[in-house]
């Protein structure tokens, strides 16, 4: 039972990250790209006040993997660089704890390029 929980916290933090971003779509004149920004920053922030952490630990992926969870992932790994290696960390630990999912979208949008040809708009 407590692996369907997870299943379902995760479901639930991630739609609402979702559904937060699809109304700010809607609804206001920012653009997709600064809301995915702004998402990144909130991450960052939420962090750094000791919010997203626990998040985290609730819904798993289903907080990690939208774009605060990417921006959680960058402050986190500055922390750690920064403990462990000093002030270069904070140039060196956000890139190397996110580099597997940097890795991973460029590998991934790569194949698609490969079976997928794009339409211009009308």
């Amino acid at each position: 039972m407590e692996t369907l929980m997870d299943y379902v916290w995760a479901f639930v933090v991630g739609g609402l990250l979702c559904v937060i971003a699809q109304i700010l779509i809607d609804k206001t004149k920012l653009t997709p790209a600064r809301i995915l920004v702004s998402y990144v920053v909130a991450g960052v922030i939420l962090y750094a006040v000791g919010i997203y952490r626990p998040l985290v630990e609730l819904a798993g992926n289903g907080a990690t993997t939208p774009l605060t969870g990417f921006g959680y992932n960058i402050a986190a790994g500055v922390r750690d660089a920064v403990d462990r290696i000093g002030l270069l960390g904070a140039l060196t630990g956000g890139i190397s704890a996110t580099s597997a999912g940097i890795a991973a979208a460029l590998c991934f949008g790569y194949i698609a390029a490969l079976f997928f040809r794009a339409k211009p708009k009308k």
